[in-house]
C-alpha cells in the first residue's frame, strides 16, 4: 500500500513462491548436472570419457551463483575428475590434463561472468529504487474523501527490470469543484518520471489558477510541451466534477467507464477522438471538452493502458468492461482491490506495464 492507504501495490509478494522455487532450482541445477555427467560415465565404462561435460557444472553456477560459489563448484569438478580419470584408465596422461586445464579454465571465464552479472544486477537494482523513490514523491496518496465523494486507487507496478512506467494521477479540491487527472507517459524509466513530474505539476498548478476547464487544459498543455522532446507523448483524461454531471477532457486515453446506480454501463467515449500531449502541436485536432451525467450512486472508473491491454497466457486481453460488477461493493478500495486481483489473476504472472485505476463514487 501505498503512503496514506491509497492502494499502491507491486508484484513482488505474488512472485515470492515462484522466485523462492526458480533460486532453489538454479542452486541445485550446478551439482545436478555434475552428478549426471559423473553417472553417465559410469554406465558407459571406461571406453568413453565425459569428462569435459563436468565444466556443465562451474557454467551454471556462474547464471546464479557467486564468484566464490563459482569458484567452489569448480574444485568440485576438478576434485571429481580425478576419480573418474582414474575409472577411464587416462589418469597421468595427456587427455586427463587437457581435461584439468578445461576445467581451470571454464571455471575462470565463469568467476568472471558471475562477478559482471552481479554488477549489472546491483546497477539496475539501484536504478530501479531511485526510480522507485522518484515515482513515489510524485504519486502522492489520493485522498479517501474529495467533495461528497468516496476515491478508491489502485497501483500495480510491473515487474520488469527497473522498467518504472509514467502512469501518473491526482486528485485535487479546488474552489471549482474536485478536478482530478489521469495519465501516461510514453516511454520507461527515469525519462518517463521526469515528464510524469513535469505533467503532474503542471495539473496542480493550473487545477487551481483556471475557473474553467478548457483554460486548465490549455495551460497544461503550453506548460508540457515545452518539456517534451523528440517524440514523446502523454495521453490523459482531465476531469472536473459538477452539479449532476462531470466533465471530460481526453487527450488520447482510454475512455473511463461509468457504472450507474441502476446497474447498468456507459463507456464515456469523447464525441471525436483527439490526440494525446505533445502530437497536438502538429496540427492534429485538439481534445474539446464533454459531459456525462453523474448522479448520486453513480460511479466512474478510470484507468491506463497497463489494464485493458494486461493478457492471459493465450494472448487474451483483460475484459474490464465485464468485470465491473466487482465493483458494487460497499467499500469502494475493497471493491477495486478485488477488481484489481482479478486482473493479476488473468495474467497469471507478471504485468507487462504499470497499471493504474482511479474510481470515484458519488
Amino acid at each position: 500500500m501505498a503512503p496514506g492507504g491509497s492502494g499502491r501495490t507491486t508484484r513482488k509478494g505474488a512472485l515470492a513462491p515462484l522466485q523462492t522455487y526458480s533460486q532453489k532450482l538454479l542452486w541445485s541445477l550446478p551439482f545436478a548436472v555434475m552428478a549426471v555427467v559423473a553417472l553417465i560415465d559410469l554406465l558407459n565404462g571406461p571406453r568413453l570419457g565425459f569428462l569435459s561435460l563436468l565444466t556443465l557444472g562451474p557454467t551454471f553456477a556462474s547464471v546464479s551463483g557467486s564468484v566464490r560459489r563459482t569458484a567452489l563448484i569448480g574444485a568440485i569438478a576438478l576434485a571429481l575428475s580425478l576419480p573418474l580419470a582414474a575409472y577411464n584408465h587416462v589418469l597421468g596422461r595427456t587427455q586427463n590434463y587437457v581435461t584439468l586445464t578445461t576445467i581451470i579454465a571454464i571455471t575462470g571465464a565463469s568467476m568472471l561472468a558471475s562477478r559482471l552479472r552481479i554488477e549489472r544486477e546491483r546497477e539496475l537494482a539501484n536504478v530501479r529504487l531511485v526510480a522507485e523513490a522518484a515515482q513515489r514523491v510524485l504519486l502522492r496518496p489520493v485522498p479517501r474523501q474529495a467533495g461528497n465523494m468516496r476515491v478508491a486507487l489502485s497501483y500495480t507496478s510491473a515487474a520488469a527490470e527497473a522498467q518504472i512506467g509514467g502512469d501518473l494521477y491526482e486528485v485535487a479540491t479546488t474552489p471549482q469543484g474536485v478536478r482530478l487527472l489521469i495519465g501516461d507517459v510514453q516511454g520507461k524509466g527515469l525519462d518517463a518520471v521526469e515528464t510524469a513530474a513535469w505533467v503532474l505539476g503542471a495539473f496542480r498548478e493550473a487545477a487551481y489558477d483556471k475557473e474553467e476547464l478548457p483554460d486548465v487544459a490549455e495551460q497544461m498543455e503550453t506548460s508540457i510541451v515545452r518539456h517534451l522532446s523528440g517524440e514523446k507523448f502523454v495521453t490523459a483524461i482531465l476531469a472536473e466534477v459538477r452539479h449532476g454531471t462531470i466533465s471530460l477532457i481526453n487527450w488520447g486515453h482510454p475512455a473511463p467507464l461509468v457504472l450507474r446506480s441502476d446497474g447498468t454501463v456507459q463507456v464515456a467515449e469523447p464525441p471525436e477522438e483527439a490526440v494525446p500531449i505533445g502530437l497536438t502541436t502538429f496540427g492534429h485536432t485538439r481534445p474539446k471538452p464533454y459531459e456525462i451525467p453523474f448522479a448520486d450512486g453513480d460511479q466512474i472508473l478510470f484507468y491506463t493502458d497497463g489494464v485493458i491491454e494486461a493478457r492471459d497466457g493465450g494472448g487474451a486481453f483483460y475484459p474490464l468492461a465485464d468485470r465491473t460488477d466487482l465493483l458494487r461493493s460497499e467499500d469502494p478500495q475493497a471493491a477495486l482491490e478485488c477488481l484489481r486481483a482479478d486482473l493479476l489473476n488473468h495474467v497469471g504472472g507478471p504485468l507487462e506495464d504499470d497499471a493504474a485505476m482511479l474510481l470515484l463514487r458519488r
